[in-house]
């Protein structure tokens, strides 16, 4: 008999009657030898792995609530989205999981420099065999986790709170499971690289106050690591710097209790130096490669200045806002070639829809100062929406506010401004309010 259990709950599995000794017995009751397990679906984990968090053995007695029980221990972990499976009894029940694994992220800790990364994941690897360095947002695997970090502190003795929360990573796009704990007052000390270079520069110099003497952290160590030291290295052309993880290095007895002020230091690779070579571009049906070419504002042979192409991928999404496309894409995809350390790029473009100008909606002004704005309104109704001329306005109104207003008394001290498209009829609305 070969059934299948979609959603979990959502029904009964029975097993054949061939499989009961007495006709007697309930369903309910109904028990045969588990001859096999297997799994479906699985990415990360290996089928041993899944098979075991089901708690099934093979050659035990087994009915439909302990092929039900295994199936609610996976989806209890939060490792899985979905979990369904089926099943036959011929000489014994061979059922077969189908997993659908949920998203990982990585594993991060903040504030507990008591401990390396590895002695953190080791000890959450003896309650989670399986732990790489990731965890899914929530369920039963992230409890235990804290529960293997939780029993860590304990057993040094450290009168800490422990906690965790799903957020944004520092170190560029997605989220970690940051786990983080409560009550020391640790502060940074100061902050030493391997590249003595860094201290030796004048806009690293200017930025450490922000973080030399407020609480260790190393959430804000690696944001101040990629707010103002990788800019460092990405003007010069090293696109592929390695900064950290930051280090606590300290003198003296280990087993002594951990100073308030704390030493930190950061390892660096700052990797080869890039140049650039040039850049491909598709899906752009109004804009003209020379143009956007241009935007970039980088030749061959020049030091591939990470900023500068990070501004010049700005500077062709203003391009096309130009001429209505506010919704335009910009996927950079880099090829690098190690050996003639060169970068090039294939951009692909969506322009999306264009816009016209609908109309401006006006809150906070007087009436002879409504139509003074509008009189200076540079996009005529029905136009295109030149987004860059909108942006000017805006400046105006700012800084300039005499360029449209005149000697007209004003007493705003700031312009909330909203864009408000429709993409059915292609208008786009601007709303402006004078607080």
């Amino acid at each position: 008999m070969l059934r299948n259990f979609r959603t979990i709950g959502a029904g009964l599995l029975l097993l054949t009657a061939a499989a009961c000794p007495s006709r007697a017995q309930t369903a309910e009751n109904v028990k045969a030898a588990l001859r096999e397990v297997h799994i479906e679906g699985q990415k990360h984990l290996s089928e041993a792995q899944i098979v075991a968090i089901t708690g099934l053995t093979v050659g035990s007695e087994i009915g439909r609530a302990d092929l039900q029980a295994g199936a609610d221990k996976l989806v209890q972990t939060g490792l899985f989205d979905k979990v369904s499976y089926k099943f036959e009894t011929r000489t014994g029940v061979v059922v077969t999981y189908h997993v659908e694994e949920s998203p990982r992220v990585q594993a991060y800790f903040d504030n507990i420099p008591w401990f390396a990364d590895s002695e953190l994941a080791d000890a959450i690897r003896k309650k989670l065999p399986y732990f790489d360095g990731t965890l899914p947002e929530g369920g039963g695997a992230v409890d235990q986790a804290t529960d293997a970090i939780k029993e860590l502190i304990a057993s040094h003795g450290l009168q800490v709170t422990l906690q965790h929360e799903v957020t944004g990573n520092p170190d560029g796009e997605g989220k970690i499971q940051l786990f983080r704990v409560e009550g020391p007052s640790l502060r940074i000390e100061k902050l030493e690289f391997s590249d003595a270079g860094l201290l030796s520069s004048k806009v690293v110099q200017q930025h450490l106050e922000e973080i030399v003497g407020k609480p260790y952290s190393r959430m804000a160590i690696d944001l101040f690591l990629t707010e103002a030291i990788r800019p460092v290295y990405l003007t010069k052309g090293r696109l592929h710097p390695k900064l950290g993880p930051p280090e606590i290095r300290l003198t003296g007895n280990p087993n002594q209790k951990l100073p308030e002020q704390v030493p930190v230091f950061v390892p660096v690779e700052p990797g080869p130096v890039y140049h650039w070579k040039e850049v491909h571009w598709t899906g752009n049906a109004t804009v003209s490669e020379f143009t956007l070419s241009s935007d970039v504002a980088l030749k061959p042979g020049d030091v591939a200045d990470g900023m500068k192409i990070e501004a010049g991928w700005d500077r062709v999404r203003e391009e096309f806002a130009r001429h209505g496309y506010l919704d335009a894409k910009v996927d950079a995809v880099p090829k690098f070639d190690e050996s003639a350390h060169t970068v090039s790029y294939s951009v692909a473009i969506q322009e999306g829809k264009q816009y016209r100008f609908g109309k401006m909606v006006l809150t906070g002004l007087s009436p002879a100062a409504e139509k003074k704005l509008h009189a200076a309104w540079p996009i005529p109704q029905g136009e295109i929406f030149d987004k860059v001329k909108y942006e000017d306005v805006l400046t105006k109104l700012q800084l300039h506010q005499e360029q449209i207003f005149g000697e007209l008394p004003l007493h705003y001290q700031e312009v909330g401004h909203w864009l408000q498209a429709d993409a059915n009829t292609g208008t786009v609305d601007v709303l402006l309010d004078f607080k």
